[in-house]
C-alpha cells in the first residue's frame, strides 16, 4: 500500500515485451530467465503426478468404506438409527483431489484460465513467443468477454465469477495474469494505430504492457562463447523459490481488516520519495501536452513504480520490512528507462500517418510501386505498416500533401479508379539500391526525410508526354 494510511492497494502483477524485427534473437533473451520458472513448472508437475498416484490408492480405500457405510446405514434405518452420523464420518474421511501447481500457461483459452486461476490464487505467467497472437485473437467477434477478463487480470487483485453452461460456477479468489513475449514492429505499429483511431483496441490494453522494450539493433557483432554464469543462475533460482513459497507473517507482512491481501507500506525515507515522485507525475498528466495514448500509459506509472520497487525489495531483502528508499530510486530509475521505449513504441500510433508515409516514400524511392499505381497495388503486398487499405489511403494522403503524389481518377466502364502519379523529379534518380555515388539531388535521399523537395540543384526530371515539372510545381 504505497499510502501512509490509505488502504490504496497495488498488486505487483506486470505485463512485458520485447519489440524488434525478425532475426534479433527477441525469443533466447526473453527464455532466459523464464528457465526458472519452466523448473518450479517440471517440479510442480513431478510432485502433482506423485499426488494423484498416492490419491487414487486413497481413492480405492474411499470406496470400499463407502460400501460398507452404506451398508451400515441402511442397517441404522431398518433398526430406526440415526444413519446421520454415519454419513457424516464419512464424508469427513473423502479426501480432495490434488491440485496441480502452475506457473507457465502458453496457449489457453480463457475458460481454462479461470479453471486454472481457481486452483493457483498466487497467479500465472502467460508467454507467448509472438503476442500478436494473442492480440488479435482478443480482438475477434465473440471474444469481447475475453478481452475484459485480460483488462481485468492484470490488477491481480480482483475477484471474478464464470458461470459456463457445461463448466458450472467457477470462482476466481483473485485473477493475476502476468503476460511476456515478443513481438515484430510492423504488426505492432498496424495494431496500435487501429487501437488510437478507436474501436476495440482503445480500451487501455495495450498500456498495461508496462514492461516493455524496444532496443537498438547493435551496429557492431562479436562473437561469444563462455560458460553459463552458474552461480548467478543459481541465486536466481534460490530466490524464485523463496518467493514462490513466500510467507507474509515472515516478511512483517500486516494483514487486511477485512481479510484481503497482506500488504507493506514504504519506510518514512521512501514515502517521502515516492510523494514527491507521484506529485511530479500527477502534474505532467494535467498538462494537457501529451498525447491520450502516452497519458493512458504513463498514468499506469502509479502502480508500475512501486510494483517494481517492492519487487526489488522482496529480492534483496529476505526479511522483508517496510519498502525502502534505495528501492525505490532503483524504481524511479527503472520508470525513466521504460517511458522512453514507451516513446518509441508509441510513436507509431500517435504519428501514425507520418510513418505510413514513410514506410510508401522507402517503396516508392526502391521502385516497389510503379507510377499510376492504385491503393491495391500497396496493401495487398502485405508490407510492413502498409498492409490494410486504411494504412495506404492514410500513407497516400500525406504524400499528396506533400506534392511526391498526384491524385488521379481514371475513368472506366464501372466505378471510377484512382490512380497515383510520382511526381517526375522522383522519377529521375535510380532506385536507392542502385546508387552508386552521392548525386546533387537533395531532394530524394536514401533517408527518409518526408520533405518538400526544391527543383534547384536537382538533376534534369525524366519527363513524359503529359507530364512536366511546370505541371508538378515545387515539392
Amino acid at each position: 500500500r504505497p499510502k501512509r494510511h490509505d488502504d490504496w492497494l497495488i498488486v505487483p502483477n506486470l505485463w512485458g515485451a520485447v519489440i524488434g524485427r525478425p532475426g534479433l534473437m527477441k525469443t533466447p533473451a526473453i527464455v532466459e530467465p523464464l528457465k526458472v520458472l519452466k523448473r518450479l513448472e517440471i517440479e510442480a508437475k513431478d510432485k502433482y503426478d506423485k499426488a494423484v498416484a498416492e490419491h487414487e490408492i486413497t481413492a480405492l480405500v474411499t470406496d470400499v468404506r463407502k460400501d460398507v457405510s452404506k451398508a451400515a446405514m441402511r442397517a441404522a434405518i431398518r433398526n430406526d438409527e440415526d444413519p446421520i452420523a454415519i454419513a457424516a464420518k464419512l464424508h469427513t474421511n473423502d479426501s480432495p483431489p490434488p491440485v496441480r501447481r502452475r506457473h507457465l500457461v502458453n496457449d489457453s483459452t480463457v475458460e481454462k484460465l479461470g479453471e486454472i486461476l481457481n486452483e493457483n490464487p498466487n497467479g500465472v505467467t502467460v508467454y507467448r513467443d509472438e503476442l500478436i497472437g494473442l492480440l488479435k485473437s482478443l480482438d475477434k467477434d465473440g471474444q469481447e468477454g475475453s478481452r475484459a477478463f485480460y483488462l481485468e487480470a492484470w490488477n491481480g487483485a480482483g475477484r471474478y465469477t464464470y458461470d459456463r453452461i457445461g463448466r458450472g460456477t467457477i470462482d476466481i479468489t483473485a485473477t493475476t495474469v502476468s503476460i511476456i513475449g515478443g513481438i515484430q514492429p510492423g504488426p505492432l505499429a498496424g495494431y496500435q494505430r487501429a487501437a488510437v483511431r478507436g474501436g476495440t483496441g482503445d480500451d487501455g490494453l495495450m498500456q498495461r504492457f508496462q514492461l516493455a522494450v524496444w532496443p537498438d539493433c547493435p551496429k557492431s557483432w562479436k562473437n561469444v562463447d563462455r560458460s553459463p554464469d552458474t552461480a548467478s543462475k543459481q541465486r536466481a533460482f534460490e530466490t524464485y523459490l523463496r518467493l514462490n513459497e513466500l510467507d507474509p507473517a515472515k516478511i512483517c507482512a500486516k494483514s487486511a481488516d477485512d481479510g484481503d491481501i497482506p500488504f507493506l507500506r514504504f519506510d518514512a525515507d521512501a514515502q517521502e520519495l515516492f510523494d514527491e515522485w507521484r506529485a511530479r507525475l500527477e502534474r505532467r498528466l494535467r498538462e494537457d501536452g501529451e498525447h491520450p495514448a502516452i497519458e493512458s500509459h504513463l498514468a499506469k506509472y502509479r502502480s508500475l513504480i512501486p510494483s517494481i520497487a517492492l519487487l526489488i525489495h522482496l529480492a534483496d531483502s529476505p526479511s522483508g520490512g517496510a519498502v525502502s528508499r534505495q528501492a525505490l530510486e532503483i524504481g524511479i530509475r527503472w520508470g525513466r528507462y521504460l517511458e522512453s521505449h514507451a516513446r518509441r513504441i508509441f510513436a507509431h500510433a500517435v504519428n501514425g500517418d507520418i510513418t505510413v508515409a514513410r514506410a510508401l516514400e522507402k517503396k516508392i524511392i526502391d521502385r516497389k510501386v510503379e507510377d499510376g499505381f492504385g491503393l491495391r497495388d500497396v496493401y495487398r503486398k502485405g508490407w510492413a505498416m502498409l498492409a490494410t487499405q486504411s494504412d495506404a489511403k492514410a500513407a497516400t494522403d500525406v504524400l499528396v500533401d506533400l506534392n511526391w503524389l498526384r491524385e488521379e481518377t481514371e475513368s472506366t466502364a464501372g466505378r471510377d479508379k484512382k490512380r497515383y502519379r510520382i511526381h517526375p523529379k522522383i522519377l529521375a534518380h535510380p532506385p536507392r539500391n542502385e546508387l552508386t555515388k552521392p548525386t546533387k539531388a537533395p531532394s530524394v535521399s536514401s533517408d527518409s526525410t518526408l520533405g518538400r523537395v526544391s527543383s534547384q540543384n536537382s538533376t534534369p526530371a525524366r519527363k513524359t508526354a503529359t507530364d512536366t515539372d511546370d505541371d508538378w510545381g515545387e515539392m
